[in-house]
């Protein structure tokens, strides 16, 4: 990998609130930038560059835009910031941009499809809640992967227009464990364009921790409408909540990913962020699929392969599935059946 922004060919699949970030970030730096996307945004890219909005200031920053991958070829450095239920769908497509020399970056949410396949002390397994045909897996090869757990608050004022909040940090660390000349290539280049890096050797258990945080948040604010204060200051919400969280580190401890943090402590943490609404949400409340199988059906999915009773994260993995289902936003199973009728 070049040395040099401008020698590298970086290409951003999905637009959205974190891949605008980044990528305008980059841009930003020097860095000539391919976005791949589609519809509205991809007409707004095409029309105006990506802007990004900070502090009531903005930048039109010039990228490259198409929605077809094989139009930029292979590149140095893929980065994949699409919602989870897109990407089985997406991966097959991405394969033009691959070559043996490709980084590729998921900057999403939740558990990524490679993260029950390198984790030390088991033997690997896919997960199907993420990955259920294996299209991820067969596209996109997980040692030329990095993982990376995002602390970036931004949103999408329209298409290709992203507002900075607060934070610019990610965690980097190669998926497949360790920290190797080719994640430090990629640090680098972000630190250059402004964003804080850390460096992870163990980047499953970065994720895990903040999935360990989210798997409550984002589903219980879903299913209740309430901001994280309001479903906090509940008594009975929150210990629900810790109960949750207590299996979850259960799951932790037999995968390796250890949670050295009470889930009292972590509420405190949040609750002093005050009254936001969760990016899950936000989904809801906007009409738009919901990233439930990536944050809360990996969890119950990995605690059920190992035996695990988990009966808190059943609950919320089957009420915040079956509320998304009654309005649209999470598919319906197949081969859905009604209750086994009883006996006698």
């Amino acid at each position: 990998m070049n040395d040099t922004p401008v020698g590298l060919r970086i290409t951003v699949a999905g637009v959205g609130a974190i891949g605008g970030f980044i990528g305008a970030r980059l841009a930003a730096s020097g860095a000539p930038v391919n976005v791949l996307a589609r519809g509205q945004t991809l007409a707004a890219l095409r029309r105006q560059g990506l802007r990004l909005v900070t502090d009531a200031k903005h930048l039109d920053l010039p990228v490259t835009a198409s929605d077809t991958a094989a139009d930029f070829g292979v590149q140095d450095l893929l980065i994949i910031a699409v919602k989870g239920p897109s990407l089985p769908v997406l991966a097959p497509s991405l394969r033009p941009l691959i070559g043996p020399q490709t980084t590729i970056l998921p900057t999403m949410n939740g558990v990524p499809w490679w993260f029950c396949q390198t984790g030390q002390g088991n033997a690997p397994f896919a997960l199907k809640s993420v990955d259920p045909d294996g299209n991820i897996a067969d596209n996109l090869p997980v040692a030329q992967t990095l993982g990376c757990v995002v602390h970036i608050g931004a949103s999408c004022d329209a298409p290709g227009v992203v507002r900075h909040a607060m934070g610019k940090e990610l965690i980097l660390g190669d998926a497949v464990g360790g920290f190797s000349p080719r994640a430090e290539a990629i640090a680098a280049l972000f630190a250059r364009a402004g964003l804080d890096i850390k460096r992870s050797s163990d980047i499953r258990q970065d994720i895990w921790f903040k999935l360990w945080g989210n798997l409550t948040m984002n589903p219980v604010s879903a299913l209740t409408g309430a901001t994280i204060d309001r479903l906090l200051g509940d008594p009975l919400v929150s210990e629900f909540c810790s109960a949750a969280m207590r299996e979850a580190a259960v799951i932790g401890d037999r995968i390796g990913c250890h949670v050295d943090q009470r889930p009292e402590d972590r509420h405190a943490i949040t609750f002093r962020l005050g009254a936001f609404k969760t990016s899950m949400l936000q989904d809801v409340e906007a009409g738009r699929p919901i990233e439930l199988d990536s944050i809360v059906g990996a969890t119950y999915e990995i605690g059920h392969h190992f035996g695990l009773e988990t009966p808190c994260i059943d609950a919320i993995f089957g009420l915040t599935r079956l509320m998304a289902r009654t309005r649209g936003l999470y598919p319906d199973a197949p081969d859905a059946a009604g209750p086994t009728p009883a006996a006698g």
